[in-house]
Parts: C-alpha cells; structure tokens; sequence
C-alpha cells in the first residue's frame, strides 16, 4: 500500500469516528500531522484520489436524520499554529487588499450548527455536515433556548453558530448521570446528534452564534455588523470580538485570548481572524474547501498520546481509592504531564487501561489530565489490578458500586484530606493552613478530627517542624476567627459526599442545621440542585453516630453561623419565595433582587418552608408542587402591584 493510500484510509477512519461516532480515538493534534503529511504528497504528486480528506469539509451525516441541503454552503476554516503561518496568511491578504482590517473571536470547540429562518420565523435547524448538506436536529434544538424563534429580519436567512456545553453544565450533569460524559465536545455533539430530543434536553446545550452565512435581502459590510445584526435579532452571541489594523493588533488579541480561555467556562481551542470587509472577502474568493479571507490560529493540543508505566491508588478524604496512572513525559497544553487520572476501576476496564499501553489524554483548565481511553496496546502490556488492601493503612477495602473504599477513618491520606478541605477557603478559610500542616497535625499531634484543631495550643504547636512564635499565633488567631461563619460554608467544609458550594448554599436556604439533619432523602431530591445519590449521601452521613458527635464537637468549640442580613419591614418581610417559569417584563436575577431588598428571601424549590411562588410563563414542576402544597402564588401583574410599580 502506497504512502498516500494509507493515510486517506487512516484519515478517513479517524474523521468517522469523529464526526459520525462521536468517539474519536486519537487528538486533534495526531490527525492535523497526518493531515499535512497528506496534503504535501498531494502537491508534490499532483494526485488527490477521489475520496481524500482534503476534498471534505466534514463527516457524512448519520443515518436516521433527514439531509439537508444548505442555501449556501458553510465552509471549514484554514489552520495556522505559528506565526509565521500567520503571517503568511497576512501577506496574501494584502496582496488583495491594500489596507485590510482584521476582526478576531474565540474559536469554540464543539458542534457546527446552521439555522434556517424565513419570513421572520425559525424553519430550521441542521449541522454542518459535509459543509453542503448535513442532518436536520430541528426537533432537538427547540429544545435548546439561546435561540429565538421569530426574529426582525423577514426575509430568507441562514445563520451560523457553535453547539456546546459549557463545563460547570458538563460537571453538574456528571454528578448524578449513570454514564460519564468524557468531555463537552464530546456531549454537545451527542446531545444534538441524538434520536431523542429528551436527552438533547437533559443535557443542556446552547448554541454561540457567530455568522450570516445566508440572506436573500439586504447586506452586511463587515464581520463586526455580523454580530451587530445577530445581536439586535436576538441570537446569543459570546461577548468578545477584536477590530485589528494590522498582524500585531491580530497577534495581540489572540496573546488575550489564550490568557483569558483559561477561565472561560466554554471549552475552546483556538482564535477565528476574519478580514472584516465583506466586500472585500468576495474579491478574496475560496479554495475548494476554505475561505481565503479567514484563518483558525489552534492554540497548543489540550490532548496527547502516551504510554502508561503504571497504575497507583491513591485514598481520598471519603475513603475512595482512585487510580491514577503514571505515564511517560509528554508535553500537552504547554506543560510536562507526568499522571494522569481515572475515575474507578470500573473506568480502567472501560477504557481498556493497561500497564504498558498507549493512551489518549486530554487536559483542561489546568487539572490532572484524564485518560480517554487507550489506543493501542504493546505485547507485554499488563492489566491493572484491583487492591484487596488499603494502600496506606492495610485494612480491608469494601465496594460501593463502581467505586473501592477505605473504611479505617484514622487512615493518614483520608484524615489530612479531611482536615485540608475543612479549612480550605471556601469552607471554614483557616488562612495559613495547608496539606503539609495537616500533615504534621496527624504525625507529631495525633489529630485526627477537624473539631480538634479547636483545642491546639501554642505549645503543641510548638512541636511542629519550621512553627516559630509568629507562625503560631498567626495559625491559632485564624483558627479562632473561623468560628464564626455562613451555614454554607460550614456545610460545604463538612466534606459530605455531592454537597459542594452550590449544593450548600442552597440547603442553607432552606434548612438550619439541625432541619438537614433530620430531613428524608424524598424531601431533599425535591431540591432543584440535589439528586438522587446525593440526598442518601446527606442522610446517611447525619445519621453516622461518629458525624453526629463531630458537629456536636465542632459547635461546643464555639463554632456559630452568621446571619443573612436582609431587609426588614419591606413587603416580602418573612416570605421565602421560588421564582419560576419566563417573566416578561424582569430577568429572574432582578426579580430576586426586588424580593430580597424588600425583605424577602428566595429558594431554588418550592419545599415545605415555601410561602409563595412567582409563576411567569411555561411554568413547570414548581407550580404544581406549589398548588399541591397550597402554596401561595402571584403572577407578574400581582408582583408589580405588591412593589407598587
């Protein structure tokens, strides 16, 4: 087989996995060098057989969608990794276009979508494609709202735009979902590419749109009346777009976008430039596959392939053990990576985990990368084993479904991981305290509960390596300063099982302590953010003698909540309310804002404490648990009454 025969055929087999099966089995990076390996022979030999990548925008759409022709048809985009490749781009530019502007935007990782309007109303939705025609998902994106369904515009429309989902979503979803979602270009593309529009909606897509790629009337000039026009007709659009004179204005917007993705909650891999000049793109023309007026700079690989040296299991606060694998050096993301994580030993068997096998990584905002899955195994690869015995302790694991524990509580690792997140900054923010003192607190003082760093004394603490008379009072003066803190912290640095900052907050709304204690795990599920594992995971842990007898510690150290301070004497004095369905004429963060400045508190659930609802437009579960419970509830009209505006 010839050297080009055999990259199409590879090729071909990563993009369907891609694009068709939602599971690529190789990054991004692997198949762009394969790809311009192919592209080079190509020029070289002048020969481009009839199914090459290089003739494709995209995958074939899958079978069970209708196809759909685009009006006009939605092009990939050329790559540039360097500078230099940038400039190179500049440089044909301007032999067009003697003083071009330029306009940069994130480039987003996720799934190409194109809407369809005519006469003011949405038609239809369909993806990408092979770039000319691609699958009809209207049904699953009217399931998706950042997008209207009647627009100003009454002529025949196209606009474009990238499906994602954004990473808190992706976490909050994996939290109680039976299967895990690997990573959000993944669930977005099989979200929307999905049969049943149920799922597209449980997990919460939405669509940045970025593009006119069609009108029957009018014209846009510029990429940057694009977004003005997608703006003023309602399409969610992702707030950053770069005018730029010149190359070192382009280069200077990109430098901002690879510092700022960092904190994005949208997972992107790149910057679109875009000559701004309509007119002038039509001068620029198009290859067979891409625009010549536009570029995708890609941003360093967020994914890598390696090979595993081994497998260690490491115990957490809760007592689970976790796999994480040490691999070979390999560069990702700007950095050495070294481990990488699996969830359980349930996912090394997924994934086919091996010691001695190649794996596919990836690394986001800046965590331990995940393993993907593995790739290819060698002949003395081995099978990782599952421990009988605590790594650290010896004791006997058990198993809890997918997952192994620890049950000694005294264990080293699950104590200082217990003591480190109670005093973390989020939780009970003891500043100065860290893994490392934790560390000492167990070995030297025996500390083994969070209620005894209540009772330390400088003396004790005199005993710990590198803890000077400074260090000590400081320590100890922060101690007795987190005494007094919100509920919600307080919960959250309890460490139970699914409750995080979130989770806290919102129990804290609704319940003082001893009332969560004492709550079933029906009533908590009932909670808009509390699912189904993590209400058992709350009522077995209070019901836990040895926890019962630590908050009773902690609370006998002097441990006291400080209170919400909300208006008095305003028209919601006492009212606990839940907000739900559209309101027309308040953005439901204003409505809570109006309820709390007059004295009312909101909850996220109608529960039994609930004293009214605000029903707006397609209210759902809420209003009939409301009714129910004989709750109280007002439309829009009665609430502006009651404010008297």
């Amino acid at each position: 087989m010839d050297r080009i025969r055999e990259l199409i055929n590879t090729l071909n087999k990563w993009a369907y996995e891609y694009y068709v099966l939602d599971n690529p089995s190789v990054p991004d990076r692997e198949y762009d060098r394969l790809y311009d390996e192919l592209k080079n022979l190509e020029e070289q030999t002048g020969r481009v057989d009839f199914d090459s990548p290089t003739k494709r925008v995209g995958g074939e759409p899958v079978k069970g969608f209708e196809r759909h022709a685009h009006i006009a048809r939605l092009y990939s985009l050329d790559k540039s990794v360097s500078y230099d490749e940038l400039d190179a781009f500049f440089t044909r530019v301007k032999k067009v276009v003697s003083e071009p502007e330029y306009t940069v935007e994130y480039k987003f990782d996720g799934l190409t979508m194109c809407l369809t309007y005519d006469g003011g109303k949405f038609v239809r939705a369909t993806t990408r494609g092979n770039g000319v025609e691609g699958e009809d998902v209207t049904a699953q994106c009217l399931t998706i709202k950042s997008f209207p369904l009647t627009i100003n515009y009454k002529g025949t429309l196209e606009v474009q735009g990238e499906a994602v989902i954004r990473l808190s979503v992706l976490e909050e979803y994996n939290r109680t979902a039976k299967e895990q979602l690997k990573n959000a270009r993944n669930a977005v593309a099989g979200a929307i590419r999905n049969l049943d529009p149920r799922i597209t909606a449980e997990r919460k897509p939405e669509i940045l749109f970025y593009n006119v790629n069609y009108m029957s009337e009018g014209f846009l000039k510029t990429q940057s009346e694009h977004i003005d026009f997608l703006k003023q007709n309602g399409f969610k659009v992702f707030g950053f777009l770069r005018v730029c004179k010149n190359g070192e204005e382009v280069k200077s917007a990109i430098e901002e976008i690879d510092v700022s993705r960092k904190n994005l909650d949208v997972l992107t891999d790149g910057a679109v430039v875009k000559l701004n000049d309509c007119a002038a793109r039509e001068d620029m023309g198009h290859t067979d596959k891409f625009p010549r007026w536009a570029m995708a700079y890609k941003f360093e690989a967020e994914e890598n392939i390696t090979t595993v040296k081994d497998v260690v299991w490491q115990v957490g606060r809760t007592g689970k053990l976790t796999p994480l694998a040490i691999v070979e050096p390999v560069e990702l993301a700007g950095a050495t990576v070294r481990k990488a994580t699996l969830n359980n030993y349930g996912d090394v068997i997924r994934k086919d985990v091996k010691v001695g096998s190649k794996v596919l990584i990836r690394r986001s905002n800046e965590v331990i990368p995940e393993i993907l899955t593995a790739t290819e195994h060698a002949e003395g690869s081995v099978p990782v084993v599952k421990p009988d015995f605590c790594p650290d302790c010896g004791s006997k694991v058990v198993e809890t479904g997918a997952n192994i524990f620890c049950p000694n509580r005294l264990c080293r690792p699950r104590v200082i991981g217990k003591l480190e997140h109670f005093a973390q900054k989020d939780a009970m923010d003891i500043e100065g305290f860290s893994e490392a003192t934790a560390g000492q607190l167990y070995d030297v003082l025996g500390v083994t509960n969070c209620s005894a760093l209540y009772s330390l004394t400088a003396e004790e603490l005199g005993r710990l390596d590198g803890f000077k008379d400074k260090k000590i009072a400081n320590l100890l003066s922060a101690i007795e300063k987190s005494k007094i803190v919100p509920q919600e912290k307080f919960l959250f640095a309890l460490g139970i099982d699914g409750v995080g900052k979130v989770a806290a907050k919102d129990l804290s709304k609704i319940y003082d302590l001893e009332g969560l204690a004492k709550a079933d795990a029906e009533e908590l599920c009932g909670l808009e953010n509390i699912g189904e594992i993590t209400a058992e995971a709350i009522v077995n842990w209070f019901k836990d003698g040895e926890n019962s007898a630590e908050v009773q510690r902690l609370t006998d150290a002097g441990i006291t909540f400080t209170k919400k301070q909300t208006a008095s004497g305003g028209v919601f004095a006492g009212q606990f309310v839940v907000l739900t369905g559209t309101l027309e004429n308040f953005k439901r963060s204003e409505a809570q804002k109006l309820i709390e400045e007059n004295g009312g508190e909101c909850q996220s659930s109608v529960t039994a404490k609930t004293t009214l609802v605000l029903a707006g437009e397609a209210a759902g579960s809420k209003l009939d648990k409301a009714k129910k419970l004989g709750v109280k509830i007002i439309d829009e009209t009665e609430f502006k009454q009651i404010l008297g505006i």
